[in-house]
């Protein structure tokens, strides 16, 4: 009783230290579209279960009024290979955002995407495995 108490009490930590993100994000064509590929890997034994990937890309949006907003959040759709957030975490995977018409880094060029200044913040969740947060 002792330890399905404790275990349940316990929180992850320096759990974030071992989830590892590559340092690049790559533009390439996969299938035919073009896409923005990085990996994700997890370090540790315990695998995390149920676990969700997002990405936020952040840069400065102006209105059609002129209105500047400097840190316009905008949804990239993430997924594995298929399309979907949900992954199954046990070994390093890569996550594809696919740029299409609805994907706000379709109208980017190259030389854009090294002038431009944004920042993309991906959010990865999940259970872990042996305790269950």
């Amino acid at each position: 009783m002792v330890g399905i108490v404790f275990a349940k009490l316990s929180r992850p930590k320096k759990r974030t230290q071992t989830l590892m993100f590559s340092r690049n994000a790559c533009l390439c064509l996969r299938d035919g579209e073009m896409c923005m590929l990085f990996r994700v890997g997890d370090m540790r034994k315990s695998h995390i279960i149920e676990a969700h990937v997002r990405a936020q890309l952040i840069r400065k949006r102006v209105t059609l009024e002129g209105e500047v907003l400097p840190f316009f959040q905008y949804e990239l759709d993430v997924g594995y290979d298929i399309g979907e957030d949900r992954i199954f975490f046990i070994w390093p995977m890569t996550i594809i955002h696919k740029i299409n018409e609805n994907s706000p880094l379709f109208d980017l060029s190259a030389h854009d995407l090294l002038r431009e200044k944004f920042e993309i913040v991906v959010i990865l969740e999940g259970v872990i495995e042996s305790t269950g947060a």
